[in-house]
């Protein structure tokens, strides 16, 4: 039966490819800005879409614009703060190890953000979840990585790096979670919007900040290419838009799992448009991620 809990689902599914596509967009824009620049771009030009979507929202339900409660903050800083150090976190385990094997690393992400959800926020989560959770996870990592790749695993600082980068993630999409569910007295869509805005323009002021500060001609560079930004800007803004969407509506370690499915899309692209064969490893990590991520959905 249909209940509006159960839009999480299609919510996760549209913000995956949104976040597909705006990975796309960021990736063509880090040579002539560098990585902090094209990284800046999703919350720099990503901020204003935010504030229009939230103006839509207001309209469209009629709620009150609600104040930020004392508990609020904690949880937006928490979830703002910690998706700009675990971009940091990823990017230095990229430079100590292949991009594949930090991409497995990663992909530990939905199993500790089970954990940060159940210990922050009592997000609890049935034995079949747990099992879906874990099998999508495994599949992951087996498409991820390629043969030989396997030895770099027990190499320390590159692992701790990337685990450390999961757990950035992870307790990102947990304090966002924690922010949107004490927003007081609205809609769980103005929820959303209302912690977007908050969290990209935390986001946008610490960076720039920081670019001021380390990079300023990446500003100027950044300005130039406005035409580019504001399309990547917005996409990252909306793809960000339905994970809060989701978040809203159900466990974050429910939604960091489907968002496994970004996985399967990558994966077709590279099939149908670049006619790269796929392996036995890679068709048996996609069977159990798909496994995975139907077992949840039933659950």
């Amino acid at each position: 039966m249909f209940t509006v809990t159960s839009l999480w689902v299609p919510f996760t599914i549209v913000a995956a490819v949104g976040q597909v596509a705006r990975n796309a967009m960021q990736r063509s824009l880090t040579g002539p800005l560098g990585t902090w620049g094209a990284t800046n771009i999703r919350f720099l030009f990503g901020f204003p879409f935010s504030l229009v979507f939230f103006a839509i929202v207001i309209v469209a339900t009629g709620d009150a614009i609600p104040w930020p409660g004392a508990t609020f903050w904690p949880w937006l800083l928490l979830g703002a703060l910690s998706q700009i150090a675990a971009t940091g976190l990823m990017l230095q385990a990229m430079t100590e190890r292949s991009f594949v094997v930090t991409t497995a690393y990663l992909k530990t992400e939905a199993i500790q953000t089970a954990i940060f959800g159940f210990v922050f926020l009592g997000d609890h989560l049935s034995v079949w979840k747990v099992v879906a959770i874990m099998i999508a996870t495994v599949g992951v990592v087996i498409t991820a990585l390629r043969p030989g790749a396997a030895r770099s695993l027990g190499n320390l600082r590159p692992t701790v790096l990337g685990l450390a980068a999961a757990a950035g993630f992870a307790l990102s999409a947990v304090g966002y979670r924690g922010a949107i569910i004490v927003v007081p007295g609205v809609s769980f869509v103005t929820a959303a919007s209302y912690t977007l805005v908050f969290g990209l323009g935390v986001q946008t002021l610490v960076l720039t900040i920081y670019l001021l500060a380390r990079a300023p001609q990446v500003l100027r560079d950044i300005l130039k290419l406005w035409r580019p930004s504001m399309l990547a800007g917005f996409v990252g803004a909306a793809a960000s838009q339905f994970w809060f969407f989701a978040f809203a509506l159900t466990a974050a370690a429910s939604v960091r799992t489907l968002a496994l499915v970004e996985v399967l899309f990558a994966q077709a692209v590279a099939y149908y448009s670049f006619k790269q064969p796929l392996s036995w490893r890679e068709l048996s990590g996609i069977a159990l991620i798909v496994i995975g991520v139907g077992l949840l959905v039933a659950a």
